[in-house]
């Protein structure tokens, strides 16, 4: 297990994400490096191997059975990633051959041999700079593209925010920017939760001053609007997946928002009909719903108030 340690450390060292210094991946580096449990880092040397090879080094030396249909997992969560970070090559012997040929082999990187076999000495912290100094990382590649992806949100007061990409969070870019003008002119947002990021925003000034909790911030829905001008909270869940104001979600959020003075307006936002009609028999009497496709208009559940 230790062998086992000591190169999921390096892989984290390298710079490769936390999904590819599990287990299975630093066997895959022990195995193309054609380290067993008692050789030294020094010893590293690139084997050319295809995935069949490196499962068979991984049980002989390491007692780690992986079932033959392990291949493609390792293929395409272990190889793919060895590969984009230049730790690997592929088919360094017959650049030409097929990808799907029963050929293909990788090796190891001449850059990455080098590093690795100073590994536990003094020259590891030098050699391992050479290294990312040449390159970014593949997690610093990663975090570059889930950027570029993010999805702008500006809210009334200039600010911009990003917000991971994704059909819930599109929805509440709507909700921000189509909803808020049209039903809540005027109103202030006061919590944006995110799908990657629970609280992507919170004005925990005005929060205090509604008598909101900071606490009760993770039992939020997921849009609150506050309109200063008719003092009312809007209360908005975006559905995509999860469900909409329920009876008993409205219980909840009573019960959390008791001591707040400003009158409730709950909203259940939907991206289109089809997403609506999938959950209209969950949603609560005297709550609002909003369509992002047609969004002029409000349907109201519950339609007695407006009635002579």
């Amino acid at each position: 297990m230790r062998r086992i340690k000591q190169a999921q450390q390096i892989l984290k060292e390298l710079g490769l994400p936390a999904r590819q210094c599990n287990e299975i991946s630093a066997l895959t580096l022990l195995a193309l490096a054609n380290l067993r449990k008692s050789s030294l880092w020094e010893k590293a040397e690139p084997l050319r191997l295809r995935i069949h090879d490196m499962l068979i080094f991984m049980q002989e030396h390491y007692k780690r059975k992986y079932a033959e249909n392990t291949r493609e997992t390792i293929r395409r969560q272990v190889i793919h990633q060895f590969e984009q970070a230049r730790i690997v090559n592929r088919n360094p012997d017959e650049p030409r051959l097929a990808t799907n040929s029963p050929r293909t082999h990788y090796a190891l990187t001449d850059e990455v041999v080098s590093t690795i076999r100073a590994y536990g000495t003094k020259a590891w912290s030098q050699r391992l700079e050479y290294f990312l100094a040449s390159r970014p990382t593949l997690s610093d590649m990663y975090r570059r593209n889930r950027q570029h992806r993010m999805i702008p949100v500006r809210i009334a007061s200039g600010k911009e925010l990003k917000l991971s990409p994704g059909k819930h969070n599109l929805l509440q870019v709507s909700i921000v920017e189509e909803f808020a003008p049209r039903f809540a002119p005027g109103s202030l947002l006061l919590y944006l939760g995110d799908t990657a990021k629970k609280m992507l925003y919170v004005d925990d000034k005005l929060m205090a001053s509604l008598s909101i909790s900071a606490t009760k911030h993770e039992k939020l829905p997921d849009v609150v609007l506050f309109e200063p001008k008719s003092n009312r909270l809007f209360l908005i869940e975006a559905v995509t997946s999860h469900g909409p104001v329920s009876p008993k979600r409205q219980v909840e959020l009573e019960k959390i928002l008791s001591h707040v003075m400003a009158s409730r307006v709950y909203v259940s936002a939907f991206p289109d009909f089809k997403e609506f009609k999938n959950h209209i028999a969950n949603i609560a009497w005297e709550t609002e719903v909003w369509i992002s496709t047609i969004p002029d208009h409000l349907i109201h559940f519950n339609g007695g108030r407006f009635l002579p």
